[in-house]
């Protein structure tokens, strides 16, 4: 089914393209505002968007590979990365918006966080990059193995946040940072695996391509936090004086 592949495509290529944008919109607007807000729900509606029609297209790909990839020519090669990778990587992002959507939600209710449905989302997580880590070795694919540690790493670090029995009352804050933000860098790197291959088949499962959002992602992240960590100092020294 080409032509469902082809749809799926167009609305999941539609709504990363509202991602890419308006993910900065969050970045660049005073967090909590009212305009930051706006760009955070355009954002998130994207990326849910996206990721289901990401699910859609690892499920067509799993049945079909080279039906819908017909540049391809190792089904059992491309079965792997555009079906199990794609179905893992759809169900991580949405693990990752959900999540830092919620710390916010619940930033007066902890134990909100540990809800049936962000703990089943964060095994499925487990499994699928299960998965895609034991595919990765078998078909000798490093790209499978090192986007399956991101979401092991991912996973235990959201389910410890979770079930810590008493966070600091402003902990939820850089909890979701880290999270959006990783949301981001999922964006921007399916956008650049994408866009190569269309453009460079050779190239699209380069691991130096599918990094370098990761590299500008965490220097981000490392820079807000280190402007959340001095809020309270300069906080400190304007009442002193």
């Amino acid at each position: 089914m080409p032509w469902l592949f082809k749809l799926i495509l167009v609305v999941h290529v539609i709504a990363g393209a509202v991602a890419l944008t308006s993910c900065w919109g969050s970045v660049l607007t005073r967090k909590g505002g009212p305009a930051h807000r706006r760009w955070g729900r355009a954002f998130t509606t994207a990326i849910y968007t996206a990721s289901f029609m990401a699910l859609g297209m690892g499920a067509l790909s799993l049945r079909w590979p080279l039906a819908m990839h017909p540049q391809l020519t190792d089904a059992v090669l491309y079965r792997g990365l555009f079906g199990w990778m794609m179905i893992y990587l759809a169900l991580l992002t949405m693990s990752m918006t959900r999540y830092g959507l919620k710390m916010v939600a619940n930033k007066r209710d902890h134990a909100a966080n540990r809800h049936w449905s962000m703990v089943g989302l964060q095994i499925a997580v487990l499994v699928t990059g299960t998965n895609c880590l034991v595919q990765g070795i078998w078909l000798g694919q490093p790209l499978m193995i090192g986007v399956s540690i991101i979401g092991f790493g991912t996973t235990a670090t959201y389910l410890w946040y979770m079930f810590r029995p008493a966070p600091g009352p402003r902990d939820y804050i850089p909890e979701h940072l880290k999270a959006m933000v990783a949301t981001g860098i999922a964006a921007y790197t399916a956008f650049l695996s994408v866009g190569l291959i269309e453009l460079f088949p050779e190239h699209a499962f380069n691991p130096i391509i599918w990094v370098l959002p990761t590299i500008c992602g965490v220097a981000m992240i490392g820079y807000f936090l280190r402007s959340l960590r001095g809020r309270p100092r300069a906080a400190t020294a304007r009442r002193a004086t």
